[in-house]
């Protein structure tokens, strides 16, 4: 019998890197956008710094709403494809700026004598 928690028992919820590409497109069609217009490699970029910087957590938080800024941007006169890397590398860059104010706010530890 096969213990339950063992790898071949669980199924995998990583996409291979060809099949992201499907689920993208499909994604894509299901919400009526253009597949060609989404930047994957800099939300995948942002995800990987916020991931790495805050906390994993914010990873979907944050592109979702690098997505909504970009919309906002766009909808009032920009180009969605710049909005969309201009958001992306400034949250990306506030990521990498948490990780220095984290360490300045961070109690200091105390030393033995």
């Amino acid at each position: 019998m096969t213990n339950p928690t063992t790898p071949a028992a669980t199924p995998s919820r990583t996409l291979p890197p060809e099949a992201l590409d499907e689920w993208l497109v499909a994604l894509a069609s299901e919400l009526g956008l253009d597949p060609a217009l989404v930047p994957t490699g800099a939300i995948l970029d942002v995800a990987r710094d916020v991931a790495h910087d805050v906390a994993r957590p914010a990873a979907p938080l944050s592109t979702f709403m690098v997505g909504m800024a970009a919309a906002q941007r766009a909808a009032a006169g920009e180009d969605l494809t710049a909005a969309l890397h201009d958001a992306a590398r400034r949250t990306s860059d506030l990521a990498g700026r948490w990780t220095d104010r984290a360490s300045q706010t961070a109690p200091a530890t105390e030393q033995a004598p």
